[in-house]
């Protein structure tokens, strides 16, 4: 039988093509996405992962709401002027009507599935964190099903606050630095290395009309990239988190134990490493490294035989 897995989302251009990603992916099977509140609002988040599973001709994968807001604080502005007020770079009403939603929430959905599982199965976390870490305090008893959480999210090398993090600090903190499940956390520093160049996206353009669909999300992040960093690429950050959920050992990791900073400030939301696999709490595997090149041909691969069957 092949591992369930289980996307949580803030669809989000990168959101966009790991779901579809996960769609894609023969040898494990999707099990639902959730979602949550991010690079726009929840309605919208929502609305998005149900019109993207239409797209892949997947509406029997159930779609159900989460968190709105943070845990403790109120939410912060979302990310649209990156992703477009629409979340998909303006590409949202190109998509087939959404499909059904889910009636139960977005915990509900993920303690019932993780309940009636035959084995453990994966999470790939890909927005705030929220509805994961209350998915763990609601649910400590259900946290053997879990095999691993895919965290994409964070920034190590200058220590600046990251969105997904940033967006509900106390939910990163919980996950990260409190887990009792095994994390594997996929920051900036390496996912920005994968971004792929604009051959890339003519490739997947090429290759039949959901993968042109996706090309063109991903032109509105190459825009931006490359107004902001000089690069001429397109960063696909969720994606490369997605790929690791499904096939373990993509990425190269290294133990670490984090922290999240809190307080108030222009800080709150920076992650930090306390102590590289010290005693104590169990260290999250950090992703560091990758075959670059190999990993980017193996997303291309995947995301056309939505087109080629």
């Amino acid at each position: 039988m092949r591992p369930p897995f289980v996307i949580d989302t803030d669809p989000g251009i990168d959101d966009a093509l790991a779901i579809l990603l996960g769609v894609g992916s023969p040898e494990a099977r999707l099990l639902a996405v959730t979602t949550v509140f991010g690079n726009v609002g929840l309605e919208t988040t929502t609305t998005n992962a149900r019109r993207l599973l239409a797209l892949a001709g997947r509406t029997d994968v159930p779609v159900a709401a989460g968190a709105d807001r943070p845990l403790v604080a109120a939410a912060a502005p979302g990310s649209a002027g990156r992703h477009h007020a629409d979340g998909l770079g303006g590409r949202a009403g190109e998509l087939p009507e959404p499909g059904p939603l889910h009636p139960a929430d977005a915990v509900a959905l993920l303690a019932e599935l993780l309940r009636s599982a035959a084995e453990p199965v994966t999470l790939a976390s890909i927005g705030p964190l929220t509805n994961t870490a209350s998915l763990l305090a609601a649910h400590p008893e259900l946290t053997s099903k879990i095999v691993r959480i895919v965290v994409m999210g964070g920034r190590l090398g200058d220590g600046t606050p990251e969105f997904n993090v940033s967006s509900d600090p106390e939910a990163a903190h919980r996950v990260l630095a409190e887990q009792s499940v095994p994390v594997t956390l996929v920051p900036l520093d390496l996912t920005v290395r994968c971004a792929v160049p604009g051959q890339w996206l003519a490739e997947l353009a090429a290759g039949g009309p959901r993968g042109a669909t996706l090309s063109a999300m991903a032109e509105h992040n190459r825009a931006r990239f490359r107004a902001e960093t000089g690069a001429d690429a397109a960063p696909l950050h969720d994606v490369v988190a997605v790929l690791e959920a499904v096939r373990p050992g993509t990425l190269r990791t290294e133990p670490m134990r984090l922290a999240v900073l809190r307080a108030p400030g222009d800080q709150r939301g920076r992650l930090t490493v306390t102590d590289r696999a010290g005693a104590g709490s169990r260290p999250v595997d950090v992703a560091v490294d990758a075959a670059i090149p190999l990993l980017q041909a193996e997303i291309l691969r995947r995301l056309r035989t939505l087109d080629t069957g």
